[in-house]
């Protein structure tokens, strides 16, 4: 593991590393989930260019001053490199007050760096933004069948609130709500 590892907000250069990230992630995740069509079209030109204009948008002209994008950085063979991104903000469940409970909408790390740190890195640092914010919970969904995120969620003491919806991917990918308290500063 390097000692050069960091996390950082997001800037507009890397968009199309965290577009890049996205696609892989949700491909390693979800990929035997989903029906191989879905998985195909996420890396299609279209996808990737709504996901580019959705990144650019949440950079650009964030919904509140408490949304945020950041990234995990490495020194990959000597060269800064986003291994990994986090997207967090006031919770938008009709169910969650969002002065007080925040979401990370997005946590994805390259596939092929995964268990170094980075995840942990991330989720770290939107704690510590959202506890500057004074945000006291933080929620996150999660596919509900087993798999690397909920996994790494709940071995960090993430539990399931009781929620539950469906994605429409063609046939329905059940997911659950995990939630962790947010420390005070």
């Amino acid at each position: 593991m390097s000692t050069a590892q960091f996390v950082r907000p997001a800037r507009s250069g890397d968009v199309e590393r965290i577009v890049d990230l996205q696609v892989a992630s949700w491909k390693a995740l979800y990929g035997p989930l989903l029906p191989e069509g879905v998985s195909a079209e996420m890396g299609s030109a279209e996808a990737r260019k709504n996901f580019t204009e959705q990144w650019e948008s949440a950079l650009g002209s964030p919904p509140t001053s408490k949304h945020r994008l950041v990234v995990a950085t490495d020194e990959v063979d000597g060269v800064r490199t986003v291994t990994g991104f986090a997207a967090l903000g006031p919770a938008g469940d009709p169910d969650l007050w969002p002065a007080t409970d925040a979401e990370v909408f997005a946590l994805h790390v390259d596939p092929e760096r995964t268990r170094q740190g980075h995840g942990s890195r991330l989720v770290n640092a939107c704690v510590d933004h959202l506890s500057e914010d004074g945000f006291s919970t933080v929620h996150v969904w999660a596919a509900e069948q087993e798999n690397a995120l909920r996994s790494f969620f709940e071995s960090a003491g993430w539990r399931p609130d009781g929620a539950r919806r469906e994605i429409d991917l063609g046939p329905l990918l059940p997911m659950v709500r995990l939630h962790a308290a947010v420390p005070a500063t």
